[in-house]
């Protein structure tokens, strides 16, 4: 089912409960103009967006996980970087995708996705205000010779931020899944649009678990937020932050560098060497023994006919 975006009198009284402390019932539908009642029937649908309230006779209304809202002046973009936040949105990449490439480099911060997307036409969706959610848009002046290889290179300049900011275990599934043991931390969606031999413009998009989901929220795969990985709280903010500034970096770079610069340390954050994997969604399917990526980013099996370079499909393994 498709996801609802929340009515702007549901974002007021979000924004109201946004501290986590307790907000008299009275005084919360005093200020919205409405009656108790339907102050009553406007927290009942808050849960819709993965939002926890609880309710308690003289003490009103609390929201059982404060939020913190993005915010541009506290994200320290780098100056070259055009930065839009947008409260609600069908997916930050659609929107980069239809937005003017003139002002690239751009990147757009969601606090709620009614169509996020992910890799293979998966929906992806989290709760609002909770997660990151972005995406960042480049314009190379021609395309780049390892541009098949920039999701890989993403994935590597991803893992190893997030293990920069004390998540040490993070790593990456082929292509570019973040994961850590067999859960999911993120996910990454990258497309294109240019010509061979002509001007390219990639955009990004990020997904980022940084609180535990509610049980009625949670995806369906196994999964792992970033709060659980770090001995301190994380601002959400300063992720968005310090994932911003990686990926603005390598793209900088990336026609001069290309994937040879994060070759090695794909090798340090790859989630499959070594390990009995099934390579998913092609025809047929390939089972081996994963070596790591060659120069040009196809992941390497070892399979009983000899080596075999895969360069689509999802890797498939067990982790115990």
């Amino acid at each position: 089912m498709t996801p609802i975006a929340p009515s702007d009198d549901l974002l007021w009284l979000i924004d109201r409960l946004a501290d986590g402390a307790w907000h008299s019932g009275e005084a919360l539908a005093a200020e919205a103009g409405i009656s108790r009642a339907a102050l009553s029937k406007r927290v009942a649908l808050l849960p819709r967006f993965g939002l926890q309230v609880g309710a308690r006779s003289g003490l009103g209304y609390q929201l059982q996980t404060p939020l913190e809202p993005l915010a541009l002046d506290d994200l320290t973009l780098p100056p070259s970087l055009q930065g839009s936040i947008v409260r609600v949105t069908e997916s930050t990449n659609a929107d980069l995708l239809a937005a003017d490439p003139a002002q690239d480099p751009q990147a757009r911060f969601a606090e709620f996705q009614v169509a996020g997307r992910g890799r293979r036409g998966r929906v992806w969706q989290a709760p609002y205000g909770q997660q990151l959610m972005m995406s960042m848009a480049w314009s190379f002046d021609s395309w780049p010779d390892d541009l098949g290889c920039l999701p890989l290179a993403v994935g590597v300049r991803l893992a190893q931020t997030l293990q920069g900011l004390g998540a040490t275990t993070v790593q990456v599934k082929w292509p570019n899944d973040l994961v850590v043991g067999g859960c999911k931390l993120g996910g990454i969606l990258l497309e294109h649009r240019g010509e061979i031999g002509g001007a390219c413009r990639v955009v990004i998009g990020l997904g980022v678990n940084l609180q535990r989901f509610a049980d009625d929220h949670a995806p369906d795969q196994p999964w792992v937020s970033l709060d659980q990985l770090v001995a301190t709280p994380l601002s959400r903010n300063a992720v968005a932050a310090a994932v911003s500034g990686a990926l603005f970096t390598l793209l900088a770079d990336y026609p001069q560098t290309g994937f040879a610069a994060c070759r090695d340390a794909w090798q340090r954050v790859d989630a499959s060497h070594g390990r009995a994997v099934r390579i998913v969604g092609v025809e047929p399917g390939i089972e081996g023994i994963a070596q790591g990526v060659d120069a040009r980013g196809a992941l390497q099996v070892m399979t009983v006919d000899g080596l075999r370079s895969v360069f689509s499909g999802e890797v498939s393994m067990r982790w115990a």
